[in-house]
C-alpha cells in the first residue's frame, strides 16, 4: 500500500471528510482492520483566506509549496490538495510534490462526468473556481459543456462557503437556496452538478439536489484509494 499525503485545513470541515472516506475505502477494499497509510499537513486557513481576497497568490504558493515538499520528503507517494480552489496552483504544487504522484481533483470530476455519460454540467464553487479557467479547462478538455450561475448567485455561493460552511455552519434556508440555484441551472440544460468546493457536499446531498451530483471530495478520495492500492 502506498502512502497518501493530504494537504488540508482549507477548511478542516472537509479535510476530516477526506480522512474518513479514504479509510472507509481502504477497509472496503481490503477488509478486516485495514486502514490507509496517511501523512497530513493541515494549514491555518485564516491567513490563506485573507491572501486570496488580496489576490496574493505568491504568498499562498509559498506556504502550500512548503507543506507539499514536507509531505513528499516525509515519504508521501501520492499527494492530494484537499480543496478545489487551491488547484489554481496545481501545476506548481505538482512540481513541488515530485516524486510523489499528484492527483488533480478537476480531472477526477471530469472523468466521472464522462463515465456517467453527461455532456453538460453545472459548476459550483468559490468565485475563483466558477469564474476562472484553471478548473473549467479540465472539464472542457473532457468534452463537457460547463454552465455556471449568474453573478448574484455566484456571489451568494462564495459568501456561503467562506462565511458559513468553512466555519461549520449549515443552515436549512441556505440548503434551500442551493437547491433553487441548481434547479435554475437544470432549466438551462445542465444534466449534473459538479460540487467544485469540498464544503458543498456538506450542505447539498444527492437527496436534496434536483440534478445528479458529482461530489469532488468523494471522487478525489476514491482516486487516492485506487492509487494507494495500485501495484
Amino acid at each position: 500500500m502506498k502512502t497518501i499525503g493530504l494537504l488540508g485545513g482549507m477548511s478542516w470541515e472537509s479535510t476530516r471528510g477526506y480522512y474518513r472516506l479514504i479509510n472507509e475505502g481502504i477497509r472496503e477494499r481490503l477488509g478486516g482492520l485495514h486502514s490507509a497509510e496517511i501523512l497530513m499537513a493541515s494549514v491555518d486557513f485564516a491567513p490563506l483566506s485573507k491572501a486570496m481576497e488580496a489576490a496574493d497568490w505568491t504568498k499562498i504558493e509559498a506556504i502550500l509549496s512548503d507543506r507539499v515538499r514536507r509531505l513528499s520528503g516525509a515519504g508521501a507517494e501520492i499527494l492530494l490538495i484537499c480543496t478545489n480552489t487551491m488547484h489554481k496552483l496545481a501545476e506548481r504544487m505538482a512540481a513541488a510534490a515530485a516524486p510523489a504522484k499528484f492527483l488533480h481533483i478537476g480531472t477526477c470530476a471530469a472523468d466521472e462526468a464522462v463515465a456517467q455519460g453527461f455532456r453538460t454540467v453545472a459548476l459550483l464553487g468559490t468565485r475563483f473556481t466558477m469564474e476562472e479557467n484553471f478548473y473549467r479547462k479540465h472539464l472542457e478538455a473532457a468534452g463537457l459543456d460547463v454552465h455556471i450561475p449568474g453573478p448574484s448567485a455566484r456571489q451568494w455561493i462564495n459568501e456561503l462557503i467562506f462565511t458559513d460552511l468553512c466555519a461549520g455552519v449549515f443552515r436549512e434556508d441556505a440548503r434551500k437556496t442551493m437547491t433553487d440555484i441548481v434547479l435554475a441551472l437544470a432549466d438551462e440544460g445542465a444534466e449534473a452538478v459538479v460540487l467544485g468546493c469540498t464544503e458543498l457536499p456538506l450542505i447539498l446531498t444527492a437527496k436534496e439536489s434536483p440534478l445528479p451530483i458529482l461530489d469532488t471530495m468523494a471522487l478525489h478520495a476514491s482516486s487516492a484509494v485506487d492509487a494507494a492500492l495500485d501495484s
